[in-house]
């Protein structure tokens, strides 16, 4: 398939699905848990607490890698394989456009000052499982 084809796959797998999860490195080993993930077009933003592992983590080496899309219906889900530089973002506008109510567990609101996003840039997306075509892989 063609990049454009590719590109569209991919973001129909990151529309479709918002939990995945997120691995970090930590002592040289890398370090994963489940996350919540919102796209825009191909960057990926995860809320967080600046006070967890991960902000430490990624302040200490942004590289992420990202499984999302696998749904549990067998061996020919679709998912995703994302390679990406995490960037911590603290700035009012992205807090407030991923703030949630549901986010009330965690947080006072959006203006909490724990309160962070995580931006991924993926600098690799590979496409699992999506027919005889793949994986494909999507360099940016």
């Amino acid at each position: 398939m063609n990049q454009q084809e590719l590109k569209d796959k991919i973001l129909d797998v990151l529309s479709g699905n918002k939990v995945g999860t997120l691995a970090t490195v930590k002592n040289d080993k890398p370090h994963s848990r489940f996350m919540t993930f919102f796209n825009d077009g191909l960057t990926i933003h995860t809320p967080t607490n600046k006070k967890t592992h991960k902000a430490e983590e990624i302040d200490a080496n942004p590289y992420v890698h990202i499984l999302i899309g696998y749904e549990g219906e067998g061996y020919g889900d679709a998912y995703l394989e994302i390679e990406g530089k995490a960037t911590i973002r603290d700035d009012a506008e992205v807090k407030e456009k991923l703030w949630s109510d549901r986010m009330k567990r965690w947080f006072d609101g959006p203006n909490d000052p724990e309160y962070i996003v995580l931006e991924i840039a993926p600098e690799q997306v590979r496409l699992m499982n999506a027919g005889e075509d793949t994986p494909e892989t999507l360099e940016l």
